[in-house]
């Protein structure tokens, strides 16, 4: 096994921390026995995060326009209470709008779970398409940059006269000059 960190490579894989650089390696270990998940992290994500997030909000004021707006309006101008029906309409269009607003500002969006079934499915999936083993263990194939994608350096790099490399001056050239000036 070799160290992510520095690439020193380790004398076990029973090796808890890198020789060279001091990282910890049994979290490495455990990534590659458990398939690059960890199964503490799973539990976490089973966890229900809540029902008052922004999603159940907007969907409470959808629910509260919709239920004053076409049910409590009607009710209350079939009963002839004309004054209970227009405050049902003005309460179910500006509280909807109300509580709208209010959960896109204060209620926070729900965490993403991952889903880890579909994720290894997908790799499997991805593995048989294609006809290879795909071994997440191993590093990705080493990839090369063409000579093309270099540009030339900015500046004066050649002289203007020759179109030959420009050779940089040495730097005591100037301080031996200010010592031999006669004062």
């Amino acid at each position: 096994m070799y160290c992510p960190r520095c690439g020193q490579q380790q004398i076990s894989d029973q090796t808890k921390f890198c020789s060279r650089c001091g990282f910890q390696m049994s979290l490495v270990s455990e990534l590659l026995l458990n398939n690059g998940f960890l199964p503490q992290l799973a539990e976490l994500y089973n966890k229900r995060s809540g029902w008052l997030t922004r999603k159940n909000g907007l969907m409470f004021s959808l629910f509260w326009f919709l239920f004053f707006l076409f049910i409590m309006t009607p009710f209350w101008g079939i009963v002839d209470v004309d004054e209970l029906s227009g405050i049902s309409a003005i309460l179910g269009i500006f509280g909807g709008l109300m509580l709208m607003i209010a959960s896109l500002v204060f209620l926070k969006k729900p965490t993403p779970i991952p889903n880890f079934a579909y994720e290894q499915m997908m790799q499997a999936q991805a593995a048989s398409l294609y006809g290879a083993n795909v071994n997440q263990a191993a590093l990705p194939p080493q990839q090369t940059q063409p000579a093309t994608a270099y540009t030339a350096p900015h500046g004066a790099w050649r002289t203007p006269d020759t179109g030959e490399f420009a050779v940089p001056g040495s730097v005591t050239d100037s301080t031996t000059k200010l010592l031999n000036k006669d004062e």
